[in-house]
């Protein structure tokens, strides 16, 4: 899982995007979202579960959507949401 998570933000960093990595090993999910809204993160890339399907979780907190995505789209989907 931390690997797939890893190389996404290195992605993202390479083209500028600042990127919050939280890798924090023994913190409920819960927690990790509490605090990205705590800090004010717009949207929120979930490397989870869905991961042994090939799929990743991006979160539009402003609107409350949510879509799943292939791991190899990831990076590049989050890119046009956050240039957009």
């Amino acid at each position: 899982m931390y690997t797939a998570a890893e190389a996404i933000a290195a992605e993202l960093e390479s083209t500028g995007v600042e990127v919050l990595y939280d890798d924090r090993p023994k913190v409920s999910p819960g927690v990790k979202f509490g605090d990205a809204e705590l800090l004010g993160v717009p949207t929120i890339l979930i490397v989870g579960k869905g991961l042994v399907d090939g799929q990743v979780e991006l979160w539009d907190r402003r609107t409350g959507e949510r879509t799943a995505l292939p791991v190899a789209d990831a990076a590049a989907t989050l890119l046009a949401v956050v240039r957009s």
